[in-house]
């Protein structure tokens, strides 16, 4: 009974410790300071050392894809595929479409019909600092 008891009591204090951290962190956000920030302010010009170098790589083609989604399937599937077969996808309906370039994923968007073409409106584009995470 009395070992009942003392595991009883340690899972109170536990409870109660729990309680106190989360009291803690409440009291933290609410005794938060707004912190003003400095505009953007734009680069200096570039020079015309800068703009040759880059005029040499603006005219290097890439590729840029769109995915609609992925699925994996064995051989023997995939050589029973014939007109009408349908393929799941890993992705719901409605889904953000990924936009690769040279196969790195860049943004999210979705698709759109212009002049009776298809084209995507780019929705999130993921920034520069998470590309460089993603190829590390």
């Amino acid at each position: 009974m009395s070992d009942e008891n003392e595991n009883e009591n340690e899972d109170l204090s536990m409870w109660d410790e729990a309680m106190d951290e989360q009291a803690e962190a409440e009291t933290d956000e609410e005794n938060a300071e707004a912190v003003e920030l400095d505009e953007l302010q734009e680069d200096a010009p570039i020079t015309g050392e800068e703009k040759r170098k880059l005029d040499t790589i603006l005219d290097i083609p890439v590729t840029i894809s769109m995915e609609v989604g992925r699925s994996q399937i064995s051989i023997r599937n995939l050589l029973q595929l014939n007109q009408g077969s349908v393929v799941e996808l890993d992705r719901v309906a409605g889904e953000a479409l990924d936009v690769l370039v040279n196969g790195t994923l860049i943004a999210h968007g979705e698709v759109v019909v212009v002049n009776d073409k298809f084209g995507i409106r780019l929705t999130d584009v993921i920034s520069q600092v998470e590309r460089i995470k993603k190829l590390k």
